[in-house]
């Protein structure tokens, strides 16, 4: 069974070379460095230097081309043969009215071309059926034993090939069909590919299928001979090159169409080109029936068969062909492929009946016998720029293997490839852009042509060798001697490729070098075979393929042919192979054969290149081309003669490889005239061959281009032939025939010594070279000769060789040492003046130097012997020295030492003996240095682990000694005792591990002291031990005070404890103490101050000195502690006298404040208007600015009870009035408002804050919030003292009664009311509408508001001014008193109704009702005021509406719209 894709098995890699910059810069010499390897091979791959990157020079915006189309499978040899086979027996059972279906066995489809070979090969069918062989055909064609497989085979041979096999053998065939067979595999119907249809077409000058020879004419014109034989070609008389005769490839519409389970690739991306074929079209074509078929799908093909026709003028034309008569019209065919007449019973066989599909003629049958035409590849019909191709190539490449194109692998790739060209049910189309010519789209190396200009860079690479333009005409190539481009090979051509586009296998013309340069794009991979073995490799393709080889003996010169490397090596044929990737380069050598495929997108770049080795085969090239009768690209002896001519221009290497050429060319020439002699042609002209066209100077037998000499006729001018044809002229006498010759044979002499001179001009120089190198030391000459002949060889231009590379080096060494002797003798006598620059050479170059200079083929004066013997006598007496020391085992004196290196240093080499007395120089210093480390001159503060560690790396690279060794083991053993001690000081300086006691991290550092080393961990230790005591100092002189500590010095205290690494008892006490305060003060803090409030408690509970406001941004200026001026001292210790100095303040600031804020207008009666106040306040810019927001007076408004400044409902909370028990009691409504200013607190009752006092006085500690909280309390204690002295005195007294009086008076039922009151009947009136309200509530009383009337009381001026005075310092203080209220209620009796106070709550009650304001939290917020008001036993009632800006009930009001702001004015 033959390799297929999955069997392929990559042959080895070929060489790969990588020359360094040096072998870089000669290109031509660098491969024939190589040759001797990479020849072997045949391929070979070089990689450049990696900063040999040349910029890509192809314009692309203008780079156009029309690439070819490659069928996969139809470049394999084998497999074209079988597609050619499949479509002579399709086209054959077409013929009969069938078509061709190829059976499947064992899942694949059956291989009928190796089916017929194979029956061929046994015998035949009869012979293999009489022998029972189709069990060995099964074996032959690759299926398992055992499975009746022959039968099978026989089966299907019988009914498909073998009536095509009786046929092609030239017997009649009875009618037949091939038979419907039985089985489970479907058969699948095959469309014939018609390769000779598309593709028999002869390269035309302008095509690139003929590579570089663009001489090819015309096909000869067919004889007569050729007409008699071929019916269809007398009868159409075409003449000239291409197809004649197309019968076979006539096929119904659309008959190239892939079958449908083939592959499919870019249909739109591969259009066929349009058939050159022009079919005779039918008069008939007009008709019914020809327009009912012309619809019909292609694969059923239809049969035509001859109507009657109304037309009188065709009647006498449709006759049969055989009989000569039109009678039984019905039984008249017409054929498709000729449009003949035949009868079906005058048909031999006679057809029973009309045939089912497209019917030929026996004359159009005999197509299936005609040879296959020509191969070549197709030219696509699209023009293409590389964006546009590489857009189309990438596209496919990804869609084929469904993943992007660069992660594709290689041999993924290659395995497909070879499947695919080894298949013949998958076709697989792909596009190339082969043998552009860079002449016309421009080169991708940078040229210097002067279209553009160059930078630097390009410049360079311009002029590189390895540049494909450069290289065809390098000095040592041969093809520089040719004058024409001859494209191709001298001028490079581009390569575009996609993936699978392959080139077939070739070799070069004239079996030349060729370079490939892979520009950029994914890798294109390489198959080769080596020179050697190209005879080998045509002889397996010929005997695998004979019958491609059979019409067309140069198929491997046209490129169009591929064959699985595999097969070849099956067949002992060597094959390498190679992945070039982008930046390589890839050399053939000569006639190696190479083939391949591009990997995917890419741009290739390619040139061919001839050396000296190459003229040997060039001419073997031609005696081969002469056999196979094929035009040449140039003349050999042409090139041979040229360079010849003028051989002082040659490379010595070219020199002698052209004399040795010239030299076999005119003995050969000589041979060749002599003959012509013999045979009497003795005339003879001398012709300029080199001046006329290739076309008029090829030899008229075997095409070889003529320039030595040709045979030409005086009758025929037209025709000469090379020396070697003389018989193949023409058929005139001979006296016609004359020589026609470029040079004489004495001319071709005098050039072959000319070239003999420049060619043996070496061996003389050689010669004198050998013998001034080998020259004995009594006759040697001087360094002037040798440098004569070096500048010969330089002037000749003799090639680098052996014999240049030992003179050079001979030089070179006489200057070394010339040089070396020089130095020597100079830096020997300055060095005993002091200079110590010179490097030393050792005593062992000495003696080579000396050495050397006495080898030297030159005249030298040798250097004195004094300097090496004083040298050695040193080295002698240092050695002795050493010995002695050895052997004494004590350590040697230093003096001593140092006197022997100073005698060392001042000798001109360095002695042995100098490494060992600088090495007991440094053991001496090292020990010195550890005595003093470790004696006790050293001091322990210098020796740190460092200096221990740095002389113990010290000690390892001196010489070791028993001393040495004793001082090593002292210095490791104390560094393992300092290290052990330093790791448990870490351990115990760390604080994420346990805390040790004071004493055990004094005994460790007590411990740790004794060694006599500084270890850094351990002073660490000892120092936080000294804070760790004095830690423990301080805390005893604060618990060992007059006063309980401060708890911000218990916090210095707790963090400098906790950052020691020492346990201590009395750190966990301070934290718990510390602990405690500052339970205590959030206690405090959740007691006093309001949430989110932005005072802290020791603002709150100091006096508010500081009463001015800035009321834009509603801010307070200064804290408490800093407007009272105290100190931490002064909160630390008692301060009484500071706070008592802070009432005073705090009072005298509120007054003033009063003072001002009693100036700003507001509205104090319920017929005030908002805008009367703003006309009032304009031009009183400080003011007209109220409330904390700093805006103008708008309603609703109310005034502090403390501060006398005016708010606006939405921006301070108002007091909520709860629905009243008396509403005719007006003095006891509580209409009493704070700001947020001036009750900053929450202000709990005395007996909360009694509470918290005697929780301080639990605690250890001193805060200054206790000593604040101390001094309010006794503050208002004070103040309740007084308030209730003053409550007490008869006055009072008497006035509480009358209220009290008149309360109860009030709140009798409709009539009872009492005549000591003076109530007004209006009033009255309100109070009875009020009182028959089913559900009386507090928005009600509104109107009842204008109609009160006061004060029901009278208070004496002194009364009055006490009872005011109270109830300012009451208002201060920052807690709740019963006092308070009952004061307040007093004076509220004493004065007028607040009719604007009392009106304004309620309207904001009444909105709030209404749902203008949200009132979260009631019940809550009542249930804690109900807590924190409840007073103590006996003590008089307070409403629960006291604290109204700290009671949730008196939220903010939201501002009205203006549409609520009407109704509230109307209402006022």
């Amino acid at each position: 069974r033959r390799p297929g894709g999955q069997d392929f098995v990559p042959p080895p890699e070929c060489p790969v070379f990588e020359p360094s910059w040096e072998e870089f810069e000669d290109p031509m010499g660098y491969i024939a460095k190589i040759r001797p390897i990479a020849e072997k091979s045949g391929i070979c791959k070089i990689r450049p230097p990696p900063d040999w990157q040349p910029p890509f020079a192809v314009e692309v915006d203008n780079f156009h081309f029309t690439p070819r189309i490659q069928r996969l499978n139809e470049l394999e040899a084998e497999t074209r043969v079988k597609l050619n086979y499949l479509d002579r027996i399709a086209k054959f059972w077409e013929i009969q009215g069938s078509s061709l279906k190829i059976p499947n066995i064992e899942r694949r489809i059956l291989d009928l071309f190796g089916l017929s070979k194979i029956v061929a090969e046994e015998g035949g069918f009869e012979t293999v059926c009489k022998e029972r062989r189709w069990a060995r055909v099964a074996q032959k064609l690759g299926y398992p034993p055992g499975k009746n497989i022959g039968s099978l085979l026989r089966s299907h041979y019988e009914r498909i090939v073998y009536p095509f096999e009786v046929f092609q053998a030239g017997a009649s065939l009875p009618p037949c069909k091939p038979r419907p067979y039985d089985s489970d595999d479907v058969d699948k119907e095959y469309k014939p590919h018609s390769i000779p249809l598309r593709q028999s077409v002869q390269p035309s000058k302008t095509s690139s299928y003929g590579r570089r020879a663009n001489r090819l004419q015309k096909d000869p014109e067919p004889t007569e001979e050729d007409i008699e034989k071929n019916p269809e070609l007398k009868k159409l008389q075409i003449y000239g090159a291409g197809p004649k005769m197309m019968g076979l490839g006539l096929m119904a519409r659309d008959k190239g169409a892939r079958k449908k389970g083939m592959v499919q690739v870019h249909k739109e991306a591969f259009p066929l080109p349009p058939t050159d074929i022009t079919v005779k079209e039918e008069m008939g074509k007009n008709d019914e029936d020809y327009e009912s078929r012309k619809d019909e799908p292609c694969t059923k093909m239809t049969m035509r068969l001859r109507r009657n026709l109304n037309n009188a003028q065709f009647v006498d034309s449709f006759v049969c062909r055989m009989c000569g008569r039109g009678d039984e019209d019905e039984k008249l065919l017409l054929c498709d492929g000729c449009d003949d007449n035949y009868h079906t019973f005058c048909l031999l066989p006679p057809l029973a009946e009309p045939p089912k599909g497209d019917w030929r003629c026996p004359k159009c049958v005999a197509e299936c016998k005609r040879p296959a035409e020509a191969f070549g590849f197709e030219q696509a019909t699209r023009e293409y720029t590389l964006q546009s191709f590489g857009e189309m190539a990438d596209t496919f490449k990804a869609d084929y293997f469904n993943m992007p194109v660069h992660m594709v692998p290689t041999e993924l790739v290659e395995r497909e490839f070879w499947r695919l060209v080894s298949s013949i049910e998958e076709d697989v189309t792909v596009e190339y852009g082969a043998d552009i010519h860079s002449k016309e789209f421009g080169s991708g190396f940078p040229v210097n042509n002067g279209r553009r200009e160059l930078t630097l860079e390009e410049q360079e690479y311009a002029r590189s060798g390895w540049n494909l333009n450069v290289m065809p005409v390098l000095d040592q190539s041969v093809l520089c001697h040719i004058n024409g481009d001859i494209s191709g090979m001298k001028v490079p051509w581009l390569y575009v490729g996609m993936v699978f586009s392959a080139f077939c296998w070739h070799i070069e013309d004239h079996w030349s070098y060729s370079i490939n340069y892979l520009h950029w794009g994914e890798p294109k991979t390489w198959y080769g075979v080596p020179g050697f073995a190209a005879e080998h490799l045509e002889d397996v393709m010929k005997r695998l393929t004979p019958e491609l080889f059979e019409f067309q003996p140069d198929l491997l010169h046209q490129l169009v042919t591929i064959m699985n490397p595999n097969i070849l090596m099956a067949h002992g044929v060597p094959v390498v192979r190679t992945n070039q990737c982008a930046g390589e380069f890839v050399i053939t050598f000569p006639r190696a054969y190479h083939s391949g495929f591009n990997q995917g997108y890419n741009f290739a770049e390619a040139v061919n290149f001839c050396t000296a080795d190459w003229l040997p085969a060039g001419r073997s090239c031609i005696e081969h081309y002469r056999r196979l009768r094929r035009y040449c690209v140039f003349s050999h002896e042409e090139l041979a003669c040229k360079m010849a001519a003028c051989p002082e221009r040659l490379d010595l290497n070219l020199a002698a490889a052209t004399h040795r050429e010239m030299f076999s060319i005119v003995q050969e020439e000589r041979q060749l005239r002599k003959g012509l002699l013999e045979k009497g042609i003795t005339e003879a002209e001398r012709e300029a061959f080199e001046l006329l066209p290739d076309d008029e100077r090829q030899c008229h037998k075997c095409k070889t281009t003529c320039f030595l000499s040709a045979l030409a006729c005086t009758n025929c001018p037209e025709r000469l032939v090379c020396l070697y044809h003389t018989q193949d002229l023409c058929p005139c006498p001979t006296e016609k025939h004359y020589l026609r010759y470029r040079y004489t044979l004495d001319e071709l002499l005098a050039m072959l010594h000319r070239l003999k001179v420049r060619a043996e001009s070496f061996d003389s120089w050689a010669t004198r070279v050998k013998d001034a190198l080998e020259k004995e030391e009594k006759v040697k000459q001087g360094m002037e000769h040798l440098e004569a002949l070096k500048a010969e060889a330089t002037e000749r231009k003799f090639p680098d060789n052996e014999l240049l590379q030992r003179l050079n080096a001979a030089l070179s060494d006489f200057q070394h040492c010339q040089n070396i002797s020089t130095e020597l003798l100079t830096n020997s006598h300055s060095r005993f003046g002091g200079s110590l620059e010179f490097v030393k050479m050792t005593m062992a170059e000495l003696k080579t130097l000396v050495e050397k200079m006495h080898n030297l083929p030159c005249v030298f004066t040798p250097l004195e012997q004094t300097l090496l013997q004083s040298v050695e006598h040193f080295d002698t007496q240092a050695q002795a020295f050493l010995d002695g020391c050895e052997c004494t085992r004590s350590p040697p004196s230093q003096e001593q030492v140092q006197a022997l290196l100073e005698e060392g240093d001042a000798l001109v080499a360095e002695a042995p003996a100098m490494k060992l007395l600088r090495g007991l120089q440094e053991q001496g210093r090292w020990l010195s240095e550890v005595r003093r480390t470790l004696g006790p001159q050293g001091g322990e503060a210098s020796v740190t682990l460092g200096v221990l560690r740095g002389l113990m790396e010290a000690g390892c690279s001196v010489p070791q000694s028993t001393a040495v060794e004793t001082a090593m083991a002292e210095l490791q053993e104390l560094l393992t005792i300092a290290e052990r001690w330093e790791e448990k000081a870490q351990i115990c300086l760390e604080h994420s591990r346990q805390k040790h006691p004071l004493s055990t991290l004094e005994a460790i550092v007590n411990e740790a002291t004794q060694i006599p080393v500084q270890l850094p961990n351990i002073l660490s230790l000892q120092a936080c031990l000294g804070r760790a005591r004095a830690w423990v100092t301080d805390l005893e002189e604060i618990q060992n005070g007059e006063h309980y500590p401060c708890l911000d010095d218990l916090e210095g205290l707790v963090a400098v404890g906790r950052d020691l690494p020492v346990l201590m008892d009395e750190l966990r006490q301070l934290e718990l103490q510390v602990t405690s305060a500052h339970s205590w003060r959030e206690k405090a803090s959740k007691t006093f101050l309001k949430k989110n409030s932005p005072h802290s408690l020791l603002e709150v509970l100091c006096p508010y000195v500081n009463r001015q406001r800035d009321r834009r941004v509603g801010k307070e200026l200064g804290a408490d502690t800093e407007s009272l001026g105290l100190t931490a001292q002064d909160l630390r210790d008692p301060a009484v006298l500071a706070f008592k100095d802070g009432e005073k303040r705090e009072k005298e600031a509120i007054q003033r404040l009063q003072k001002v804020n009693l100036t700003k207008p507001g509205l104090e009666s319920g017929s005030f208007e908002v805008r009367k106040v703003a006309r009032e306040t304009r031009g009183a810019p400080f003011l007209s600015f109220i409330c904390m927001c700093g805006q103008p007076p708008r309603l609703p408004l109310l005034r502090c009870h403390l501060c006398k400044d005016w708010f606006h409902g939405g921006c301070v909370p108002f007091p909520s009035l709860s629905p009243p028990a008396s509403p005719h009691c007006w003095w006891d409504w509580n209409t009493r408002f704070l700001c947020p200013l001036c009750q900053r607190s929450r202000r709990p009752r005395l007996e909360t804050i009694l509470a918290l006092l005697v929780a301080l006085q639990r605690l250890p500690v001193r805060l200054p919030e206790g000593e604040a909280l101390q001094c309010l309390t006794e503050r208002a204690i004070n103040w309740q003292g007084r308030a209730k002295k003053a409550l007490e005195s008869p006055e009072l007294k008497k006035v509480l009664e009358t209220l009290q009086k008149l309360k109860e008076s009030l709140g009798k039922e409709e009539n009872g009311i009492s005549d000591d009151v003076i109530v007004l009947c209006e009033y009255l009136s309100h109070l009875s509408t009020y009182l028959t309200l089913s559900s009386p509530g507090i928005e009600h009383l509104l109107p009842l508001v204008p109609s009160l009337k006061g004060p029901v009381i009278e208070l004496s001026p002194a009364a009055r001014a006490q009872l005011e005075d109270l109830q300012l310092e009451g208002d201060l203080l920052e807690v709740t008193l019963d006092q308070t209220q009952v004061i307040y209620r007093l004076l509220q009796a004493a004065s007028q109704p607040p009719h604007h106070a009392l009106h304004s709550l309620l309207l904001v009650r009444e909105w709030d009702c209404l749902g203008y304001t949200g009132r979260s939290g009631k019940a809550k917020d009542s249930k804690r005021k109900r807590k924190s008001q409840r007073g103590a036993p006996g003590s008089e009632s307070v409403p629960a509406c006291h604290d109204a800006s700290e009671s949730k009930k008196t939220c903010p009001l939201q501002q009205a719209s203006p549409h609520t702001t009407a109704q509230t004015h109307s209402e006022v």
